[in-house]
C-alpha cells in the first residue's frame, strides 16, 4: 500500500501554520450537521471531544470506565513538556523539536514532532486557564523540572499527579460541552468492531458492559484515542482495562498498525514480587531529577544501603553518561538497569531492582523540600513496599509502559481508513523508537486540543458523505460478528482461565520480546504464540454469559486480541535488523553496548496491513527524510 503522509512544504517552522490556512473550512452553522464519535476519554480523547464541541460538532463520546476521570491518563505522575523556557535556560521550540527526535532515535516524522513542539505552549497557558494546579516558585510563576533526555528544565508538574491534573481539567471541558448538548456521553461501552459503508469510517459497534447489550452508533468521522498496548506484556505499569482492542479491530477493517515493536520500558518502577502481582507500579521519571541511581561494586553485597561506603556505590548512570548522568531517556537507563543486574549487582531479595536514593537531596532541601515536590510519590512507594524512602533508598526496575508504536496516521491524525482520526498513544506518529518523558501528555493533548478540530474539518469539507442509519447492512453484519465472537467464547466451556493463558502470553513477550531481543528469542516467540492461540480457542473456560456484567467476558476478548497482536509485535521486532530506542536487538550494539542504527536499510516507518487469519501481514513503507536533523549516532555521554 502507498502511504500518503500528507506533509505540507515549506519550511518545517511554517508547515502546520501553513497548513491550517490550506485546510478547507466550514462554517458554524454547517459543523452542526457533522456528527463525530470518539472512542476514549483520556486526555486525547476528551480534549477532542470537548473542542470538537465547542465547534458545533455533534459529538458521541464512548467511555469504557464508569467516568472519563477514571480514563488511564490520570496514572502520569511526573509532568508535562512546553518551551516556553521560563528558566531561560535555553529552551525553544526548536531545541524541544530536536530533543524529541533525537530521544526517539531519528526514527519520528519530522514535521508532525515539530507541530508538536509548537503546540506545547499553547497546551500550558489554556490548561493553566482551565485552572490546572501546576506547581510554583515561591513568587507565583509556573516551575520547571528536568526530565530524561533533556539538557534544560522543561517539564511543568503538578507534584506528581500531573496526569490526573490535566485529566480534571480536560473532564470539566468535557462535561461543559454534555451539559450544552453538544456532546452526549456513553459510559461504559467498549468498542467491538468499526463499520464501514463505501470504505469510509462511520461508525461503531459497542458492548454495553452493564447490560451486555451490543449497540450501533453512526456518524460521519470516526476518533480512536483509546491508548497504547503495553499490558501485551501482562505486568505492566497500565491500568489493567488498558487494551489493544478498538485499534485491533480497525487494524482488521484496514487500518495500518505501524512499528508495533516499538514498546517503551520504564525505569523506575517498583519491582515484581511474585506471581500473585497482576499489574506494577510506577515511579516518577521525575525523581530522577533528585534521586541517584546506583547499586553495590561488589556482587551479592548483604549490606544494608546506609552501611556501604559510597567508594563501594556504582553510580553507573552518572559515571557512563556525564553530561546527562541520571537524567538519560528511559531506554538507556532501562537497560543499564538491566545490565548492572545481569551482572550479579542488583538488589532486593529478587537482584532484579537498583537503588534510587535520595539522601543528597534531603541533606540539601531537607524532608520538607523533597515531600514539596514528590510527596505524593513518597507516599505511594512506602504504602507498597512497607519501607520508607526517606530513610532508605527506593528500589526500582524497568517495567513495560509506553507503547511508541500505533495504528499509522499521516499528517492530519488519519489513518489509511478514510474518515478514521486516531489520536494520542494509539497513533504511531510522534515518539520514534523511544518516547522522552513527560511527551505523553503533551502530545494527547495536542492532538485533542490543538490538531484534530483543523484536519477533521478539512476532512469533512473535502469528502462526500451520504446519509446513514445505524439499521443499515454494515452495522447489522458488524454486530452479527461481534455476537458471534461473543458466542464462541462462551461456548468453548475448557479448562484453563483465561488468566492462566494472559501469564503465558506475558511470559513468552517479557522473556522474548522485552528490553533484550536477539533472533533466536524473536523465533521461539513467533512460533510459541499461535500454538497458545489456538489451544486457548480449544481450552479457555469463560465463566458468566453475555446478558450480564462480565468481567471474564471482557478479559477473554481483550486476551484474544492480545493473543493476535503479540504475534505481530514479534514479527515486526525480527524484521527490524537493528537496535534504535527501545528495540534493542541484542546483534545490534556498539563495543560498549549501547544501541546501534542501521538508517541505510531501516530509516522508515514499518506499517503492517492485516491480509485476513492466518496468512501472512504484509508490510509498506514510510521512508523518513531528516532535512532539519542530521542522523548521527544518538549519545547522551
Amino acid at each position: 500500500m502507498k502511504l500518503e503522509s500528507n506533509i505540507p512544504g515549506g519550511p518545517i517552522a511554517e508547515k502546520w501554520t501553513r497548513h491550517k490556512f490550506e485546510l478547507k473550512l466550514i462554517n458554524p452553522a454547517n459543523k452542526r450537521k457533522f456528527t463525530v464519535i470518539v472512542v476514549g476519554t483520556g486526555l486525547a480523547g476528551a480534549s477532542a471531544a470537548a473542542s470538537l464541541g465547542e465547534l458545533g460538532y455533534h459529538v458521541k463520546s464512548f467511555c469504557i470506565q464508569d467516568s472519563p476521570r477514571r480514563a488511564h491518563s490520570i496514572a502520569a505522575q511526573g509532568g508535562i513538556n512546553a518551551a516556553h523556557n521560563y528558566p531561560n535556560d535555553g529552551d525553544s521550540i526548536y531545541r524541544l523539536f530536536y530533543d524529541t527526535v533525537k530521544g526517539g532515535d531519528f526514527r519520528a516524522r519530522e514535521a508532525n514532532v515539530h507541530r508538536l513542539a509548537e503546540c506545547s505552549n499553547l497546551i500550558i497557558d489554556h490548561c493553566v486557564a482551565q485552572g490546572v494546579p501546576f506547581g510554583r516558585e515561591y513568587g507565583g510563576l509556573l516551575d520547571n523540572r528536568s526530565f530524561g533526555g533533556a539538557q534544560v528544565s522543561r517539564t511543568f508538574y503538578a507534584r506528581g499527579q500531573t496526569g490526573q491534573q490535566l485529566l480534571l481539567g480536560a473532564y470539566q471541558a468535557l462535561m461543559r460541552q454534555v451539559a450544552k448538548g453538544t456532546v452526549k456521553m456513553f459510559p461504559r461501552r467498549e468498542m467491538m468492531d468499526l463499520v464501514l459503508i463505501d470504505g469510509k469510517a462511520r461508525g461503531i459497534v459497542v458492548r454495553n458492559l452493564v447490560t451486555g447489550e451490543l449497540e450501533c452508533h453512526e456518524a460521519d468521522a470516526v476518533c480512536l484515542a483509546t491508548g497504547g498496548y503495553g499490558n501485551v506484556f501482562y505486568l505492566s505499569t497500565n491500568a489493567k482495562g488498558s487494551n489493544v482492542g478498538a485499534a485491533w479491530r480497525a487494524h482488521k477493517k484496514g487500518a495500518l498498525f505501524a512499528n508495533p515493536c516499538y514498546t517503551q520500558i520504564h525505569p523506575t518502577c517498583i519491582p515484581v514480587t511474585g506471581d500473585h502481582q497482576s499489574k506494577l507500579t510506577l515511579m516518577s521519571e521525575s525523581l530522577r531529577n533528585d534521586g541517584r541511581v546506583w547499586v553495590p561494586r561488589k556482587n551479592g553485597d548483604p549490606r544494608k544501603p546506609s552501611d556501604i561506603p559510597e567508594s563501594e556505590r556504582y553510580y553507573y548512570l552518572e559515571e557512563k553518561y556525564p553530561s546527562f548522568g541520571n537524567l538519560v531517556p528511559r531506554d538507556v537507563a532501562s537497560r543499564n538497569a538491566k545490565m548492572v543486574c545481569d551482572n550479579g549487582l542488583g538488589v532486593g531479595t529478587s537482584k532484579r531492582a537498583v537503588f534510587l536514593d535520595f539522601a543528597d537531596a534531603i541533606k540539601r532541601i531537607g524532608d520538607s523540600g523533597v515531600s514539596a515536590k514528590y510527596g505524593n510519590l513518597f507516599q505511594m512507594y512506602e504504602k507498597i513496599t512497607d519501607e520508607n524512602p526517606y530513610r532508605t533508598p527506593m528500589r526500582i526496575y524497568p517495567a513495560s509502559h509506553y507503547t511508541m508504536g500505533g495504528l499509522w496516521v499521516d499528517y492530519n491524525l488519519q489513518s489509511t481508513i478514510p474518515g478514521l482520526f486516531v489520536l494520542g498513544e494509539a497513533n504511531f506518529s510522534d515518539h520514534g523508537a523511544n518516547r522522552l518523558g513527560a511527551s505523553a501528555l503533551m502530545q494527547g493533548l495536542a492532538d485533542g486540543y490543538f490538531v484534530i478540530p483543523y484536519t477533521i474539518g478539512g476532512y469533512f469539507a473535502g469528502t462526500k458523505l451520504d446519509k446513514i442509519t445505524s439499521s443499515q447492512t454494515e452495522f447489522v453484519e458488524a454486530a452479527k460478528n461481534s455476537k458471534a465472537l461473543i458466542d464462541r467464547l462462551l461456548s468453548i466451556n475448557g479448562k484453563k482461565t483465561v488468566t492462566e493463558f494472559y501469564r503465558e502470553l506475558g511470559h513468552i513477550m517479557w522473556e522474548n520480546v522485552g528490553m533484550g531481543r536477539n533472533k533466536a528469542g524473536l523465533e521461539k516467540a513467533i512460533s510459541t504464540i499461535p500454538n497458545l492461540r489456538d489451544e486457548f480457542w480449544k481450552n479457555v473456560k469463560v465463566l458468566g454469559d453475555k446478558g450480564t456484567f462480565n468481567q471474564n467476558l471482557e478479559n477473554a476478548m481483550r486476551v484474544a486480541d492480545f493473543l493476535e497482536f503479540g504475534e505481530l509485535l514479534a514479527k515486526d521486532a525480527l524484521y527490524r535488523e537493528e537496535s534504535c530506542g527501545g528495540h534493542f536487538r541484542e546483534e545490534h550494539q556498539t563495543p560498549d553496548n549501547e544501541a546501534k542504527r542501521d538508517d541505510t536499510k531501516f530509516c522508515h516507518v514499518a506499517a503492517w496491513e492485516w491480509k485476513g487469519e492466518n496468512n501472512p501481514h504484509e508490510l509498506s513503507k514510510e521512508e523518513l527524510e531528516f532535512e532539519n536533523v542530521h542522523l548521527i549516532t544518538r549519545s547522551y555521554k
